[in-house]
């Protein structure tokens, strides 16, 4: 794998665990604590800095264990055994 495929793929297993992560702790303020200008639904602390550094920490684990499956060990998806007998 090259250094711009492996950038690739952890750039999508980022996004992808973000989207995961993103609602993990959040809390919608009560309506005391909205302010002017506010939707409802928005979330009175949203710890952004905090939800990249636990989205690219669990990133890193799954980038690391997909390149030790596919490049170390040599797994790939001709591995998995087809659904379809005889295909």
């Amino acid at each position: 794998m090259g250094i711009i495929s492996a950038i690739a793929v952890f750039f999508v297993i980022w996004w992808t665990v973000l989207f995961v992560v993103l609602p993990f702790g959040m809390r919608v303020p009560e309506n005391e604590e909205l302010r002017l200008g506010t939707q409802e639904g928005t979330p009175a602390n949203p710890r952004i800095g905090r939800m990249a550094l636990i989205t690219t920490l669990i990133s890193v684990i799954v980038f690391v264990t997909y390149y030790v499956l596919t490049q170390v060990v040599g797994f790939g998806l001709d591995d998995i055994p087809s659904i379809i007998p005889g295909t």
